[in-house]
């Protein structure tokens, strides 16, 4: 990555709204299952949207579909970030890159208490 490229205002503007709209979609996109597709890895398969595992086939997976639709709109809404005036963009706060993603990671554990039945 050159170093203009770097210190770009419009760089920077897409890598922060990218940072947090990917941790804000995933946990979306998971709590209401919304997965682009589930993959069925015993038999190779993709199907489109959530589908639920079928009988003598095994789990169906569903992070690459959550991880696919976090990309997409994540990219898109920070590909329409860097279209804002610098005067908005600037005010975002850089520490909500980490700050975010890190209660959504303590949100998710927590939501997952249920596979832990201490």
């Amino acid at each position: 990555m050159s170093s203009a490229l770097a210190s770009s205002t419009k760089f920077r503007t897409f890598a922060v709204v990218f940072a947090i709209a990917m941790a804000v979609i995933y946990v979306v996109s998971e709590l209401v299952r919304l997965p682009l597709f589930s993959y069925h890895p015993d038999n190779d398969r993709f199907d489109f949207g959530w589908v639920s595992a079928r009988k003598d086939e095994g789990p169906a997976m569903h992070w690459y579909g959550w991880v696919a639709t976090s990309l997409i709109a994540a990219t898109v809404l920070g590909l329409l970030a860097t279209l804002l005036p610098e005067r908005v963009t600037s005010k975002i706060p850089l520490s909500l890159t980490w700050i975010v993603p890190v209660l959504l990671t303590l949100f998710l554990i927590y939501s997952l208490s249920f596979f832990w039945r201490w």
